[in-house]
């Protein structure tokens, strides 16, 4: 004689209708969701502290949890994806302005007549994402993968991002104001600068030993004004300069409202800028005739 396996579990009404998941109806189930207590199949068990939870009780707790932040307000992640980013954009545009054979070079650097009687401010920007010749952009990326990951951690993806465009941004606009009218000159060392300047901050705000990033800076000044290297040290100080005010509104913060006061004084520094670009057309323009 043979006996048929139960069909539910014991104490159950043999008329009772098996429970089916409520995502998947055709499923018996008798495995109910430890939150809500509806019941859920294998493919909808997600582990929970105690028993499973269906999918959208944990995406619902998952709104609940804090995100952890990095020391200076931002998201903490997991890999430099912005410097990487960088690079790879900085490697284009040299491969680009190769392709070209200059015409590109020409048509985005930065050039303070063309910004002020075309009204080309792209140029301002532009102009940091090109290079002169292998060498430039060596060392320019070389400096980029050495820092950028270690303040991308630092401050996250988003304000790291906005560090380096601002920093770049500034050494453009110094060039703006005392670069000879009709000179050009290219290449990411404004925003590099900003980051150099980033690394002392950060380094002053967590009290490490500030010695190495010293150095660094004294070594690379002196080589901005060295003769006959023909270095646009306006974009290296002004770079440094404002990537030195962006990294302290990022790093010295209050912790309280942290965001909105980043966000607001970023905003206000890169209205600085504008203000500064708008000022110089305004006198350039009379000049240019």
């Amino acid at each position: 004689m043979t006996t048929q396996p139960p069909t539910q579990p014991p104490g159950e009404s043999d008329t009772a209708a098996a429970p089916t998941c409520y995502r998947h109806p055709g499923r018996e189930t008798y495995v109910r969701c430890q939150r809500c207590d509806r019941p859920i199949c294998p493919d909808c068990m997600r582990d929970a502290s105690v028993g499973f939870q269906c999918p959208e009780c944990v995406a619902q707790g998952n709104k609940t949890v804090r995100q952890a932040r990095s020391v200076f307000g931002g998201s903490v992640i997991a890999k430099p994806y912005v410097t990487w980013t960088l690079l790879g954009v900085n490697v284009v545009m040299f491969l680009a302005q190769l392709a070209t054979d200059g015409r590109l070079t020409e048509e985005l650097v930065m050039w303070p007549l063309g910004v002020a009687a075309n009204s080309e401010y792209y140029r301002l920007v532009t102009s940091a994402f090109l290079h002169r010749d292998y060498l430039h952009i060596g060392l320019n990326m070389w400096a980029l993968f050495m820092v950028g990951p270690y303040l991308e951690q630092a401050f996250g993806h988003a304000r790291f991002l906005a560090l380096y465009l601002l920093s770049a941004l500034g050494g453009s606009v110094l060039g703006y104001w005392i670069d000879p009218a009709n000179g050009a000159s290219l290449g990411a060392s404004g925003a590099i600068f900003g980051l150099f300047g980033a690394m002392f901050v950060v380094g002053r705000r967590l009290g490490l030993n500030l010695r190495p990033i010293i150095v660094l800076l004294v070594i690379n000044l002196v080589i901005t004004f060295m003769p006959g290297l023909h270095i646009s040290w306006t974009a290296h100080v002004g770079g440094l300069v404002t990537g030195m005010a962006v990294s302290a509104i990022l790093a010295y913060g209050p912790k309280a409202g942290r965001t909105l006061f980043q966000s607001m004084l970023l905003v206000g520094a890169l209205a600085i800028l504008v203000g500064l670009v708008i000022t110089r057309t305004a006198v350039l323009l009379p000049l240019i005739g």
